[in-house]
């Protein structure tokens, strides 16, 4: 895909109403988030963010932009991205979220047979004043 229609793509981009209200200040940041699977674990990880971490994500405040698997390149990774009003607005996000003992005890039941992330990776991430998305 050319730049110009990516850029175009992410135009046409419906943005929820959260994230309307997000869209646009100047003081916003974007935190972009690589999970790597453990061998053979892809599809239980994938399974849990549909399954249970979107939800708990929505709950405490932590506004997702999307989600996307490589089509090409390596196959056990998820990256996504979310979008806070601030680097406040992150802290007590991620504090909540880490803290919720309903989705401990779920997360937990998850990796009974073992962990299903290797590694985390993560960027924070401000649009520059010519970005569509900002």
């Amino acid at each position: 895909m050319s730049g110009l229609g990516y850029v175009e793509g992410l135009r046409r981009f419906e943005f929820s109403d959260r994230q309307k209200q997000i869209k646009g200040r100047l003081d916003v940041i974007y935190e972009l988030r690589t999970y790597e699977a453990m061998p053979g674990k892809m599809q239980a990880l994938n399974q849990r963010f549909a399954n249970i971490t979107v939800q708990y994500f929505e709950k405490h405040g932590l506004n997702t932009v999307g989600f996307w698997t490589e089509r090409v390149g390596t196959s056990n990774t998820i990256v996504y991205m979310l979008a806070f009003d601030d680097m406040g607005h992150m802290e007590r996000a991620w504090n909540a979220f880490r803290a919720d003992s309903q989705r401990l005890r779920l997360f937990a039941e998850t990796e009974r047979e073992g962990p299903l992330v290797f590694r985390i990776t993560n960027r924070i991430l401000t649009p520059t004043d010519y970005s569509p998305l900002q």
